[in-house]
């Protein structure tokens, strides 16, 4: 994997279980969303690294 998937693979587990740690249901909320936005970059950045090979024929 690249760097910066590397990046977004620690920060979404960091923040992942930030959320699961902290008591406050506003800082759960904000620190899922902010898993969930780290995750998406992640898969985007494994798409364009091409780690996951998109193919459109169906065999």
């Amino acid at each position: 994997m690249s760097k910066s998937a590397w990046l977004f693979l620690c920060l979404t587990l960091v923040t992942g279980l930030l959320g699961l740690e902290t008591s406050s249901q506003d800082g759960q909320t904000i620190a899922f969303i902010a898993s969930a936005m780290f995750a998406g970059c992640l898969v985007l950045t494994l798409i364009v690294g091409r780690r996951i090979k998109f193919d459109p024929v169906l065999r």
